[in-house]
């Protein structure tokens, strides 16, 4: 049998006229710490994926999808939300959707790591269709379409996070996310053979897959704790210089890569597919201001017509593999990256 509740010692509520009067405060001791929390950081440099050829194996592993956009930092703060790319720059006021959705959750402050993309048709995230969205490169239009897949919380009502393994800090993205609608969506975790997702990626026409730690806590830089496997291989090359034609689109008939080794730039061959119409015309304009009479780096090719150029535009390639002398083979086009992004050019061993 249950006992009844002890009465209290004291009435909980006194007389109704008289004046109720809490116990003296003590004064604090200045030596007291304060509150265990965290200062919001201005800025966190990301944790960036490895790439590797095929998936580790082991349960210390799970799976992502690879989202093909711009990555992005999701500041919630007391003022607003700051909306910061991979470089560091300050892109809130070109994802108005992404800033609106972020009001919308349910937390006082917070980070949220994450790749803004646009959608095809199929629920592919494709990265012509976000550049186009944006006003190509150099643009700035606002984009309606683009969202953002959070993959990652780094810092959650007033706690640094970024020293908690992955599995807890997904716990607790996961409820934050519980719920959430329009343009801020949760990247799924999977757990399954990473041959096998990797497999099934290829076949529906995906970029590949993520693997991450479970046990990482989120450490910047490019230091293995994540790693990316391509169905296709895709990164970047600058763009030095471009061979006129006067049957294609925009008299572009193909463009001249280079990667870098060292402090040097290597010609790593060309690209001459994957343009739209609307590609050819914003390149021919950006490439007529940046033209030089010698090329930036040893060029032997016999290739004719040749117009060279500043190292300063980075194009996104698609392409298969290397050929024995060292260069892309059945490379295609996918767009330039912005300076704001930082995205880093290709690195020769």
């Amino acid at each position: 049998m249950t006992k009844p509740p002890r009465k209290p010692s004291k009435p909980l509520l006194g007389d109704a006229e008289a004046l109720l009067r809490s116990q003296p405060r003590r004064r604090r001791d200045p030596a007291q710490p304060n509150l265990p929390l965290d200062p919001m950081p201005r800025r966190i440099e990301p944790c960036l994926a490895l790439l590797k050829a095929r998936p580790p194996k082991g349960r210390a592993w799970v799976y992502e999808i690879k989202w093909d956009g711009y990555r992005l930092a999701v500041h919630i703060e007391p003022t607003g939300v700051r909306i910061l790319t991979r470089g560091g720059h300050d892109w809130t006021p070109r994802f108005p959707a992404i800033e609106q959705a972020a009001k919308q959750l349910p937390v006082a402050t917070a980070i949220l790591d994450g790749e803004a993309v646009v959608l095809d048709e199929r629920g592919r995230s494709d990265f012509g269709l976000l550049q186009q969205s944006l006003g190509g490169r150099g643009g700035n239009k606002a984009s309606s379409a683009a969202i953002l897949f959070a993959f990652d919380l780094l810092y959650f009502d007033g706690h640094d996070l970024t020293r908690m393994d992955l599995s807890e800090r997904r716990h607790i993205l996961e409820d934050l996310m519980e719920g959430a609608a329009g343009a801020i969506r949760l990247s799924e975790q999977i757990d399954a053979d990473g041959d096998q997702l990797l497999a099934s990626a290829c076949e529906h026409g995906l970029e590949g897959i993520i693997a991450k730690r479970r046990d990482a806590p989120y450490r910047s830089g490019r230091l293995g704790d994540w790693l990316k496997i391509k169905c296709v291989q895709s990164d970047s090359f600058f763009v030095v210089g471009y061979e006129k034609s006067t049957a294609a689109r925009g008299q572009i008939g193909s463009l001249l890569l280079a990667a870098r080794k060292s402090d040097d730039l290597v010609y790593v061959g060309s690209v001459g597919t994957g343009f739209k119409e609307r590609d050819a015309l914003e390149l021919g304009d950006m490439m007529d201001k940046i033209t030089r009479k010698t090329p930036p780096l040893p060029y032997t090719g016999a290739r004719k017509n040749v117009v060279w150029l500043q190292p300063t535009l980075v194009a996104e390639i698609d392409y298969r593999a290397w050929t024995e002398d060292g260069k892309l083979r059945h490379a295609s086009y996918k767009g330039l990256r912005e300076v704001q992004d930082n995205a880093a050019v290709y690195e020769l061993e």
